[in-house]
């Protein structure tokens, strides 16, 4: 009976450490992604997307598509570090809908010079061939106002 009960729990634990290790290779995704953009490495950067049928929709607009959205990025931030500025995306929340649909909702921060802007994510992640790719992305952003300077 020990024996049955033994194999009963290991058995049930890699099923019960999976959406920890899903939830891990998400963030890690979004991880690999910031430090792509932030290298400069728009292609890097597009990895996390999935090629070419991601649906990306911006500014109350849909890119097109995979490529679409990485010619707007080389286009609109691409050129030198002060232009594409310091990304840093934070506050995620990783909901896993099934075992190969992920839903991930976060905020982001752009820091390019004077000009900062915040922003959410909403993310849908499908697993396509044992990876973790962002299927439809919706981004909802503003520009942070500059503080005012001091009074000396």
């Amino acid at each position: 009976m020990r024996l049955f009960l033994a194999l009963l729990v290991l058995s049930a634990a890699p099923a019960a450490s999976r959406p920890q290790s899903d939830r891990s290779a998400i963030l890690e995704t979004i991880s690999r992604m910031e430090s792509a953009w932030n290298a400069g490495d728009f292609r890097g950067y597009m990895a996390g997307f999935k090629n070419p049928n991601v649906v990306f929709v911006s500014g109350g607009k849909f890119q097109d598509g995979w490529q679409g959205t990485l010619d707007h990025y080389i286009r609109d931030y691409g050129g030198s570090a002060e232009r594409r500025g310091r990304l840093h995306f934070y506050n995620m929340k990783v909901d896993l809908l099934a075992p190969d649909a992920a839903m991930l909702i976060g905020q982001y921060r752009l820091e390019r010079g004077a000009r900062v802007t915040e922003g959410v994510n909403t993310r849908l992640f499908r697993k396509v061939h044992g990876r973790w790719l962002i299927t439809v992305n919706h981004v909802s952003a503003y520009d942070v106002a500059p503080t005012a300077p001091e009074a000396k």
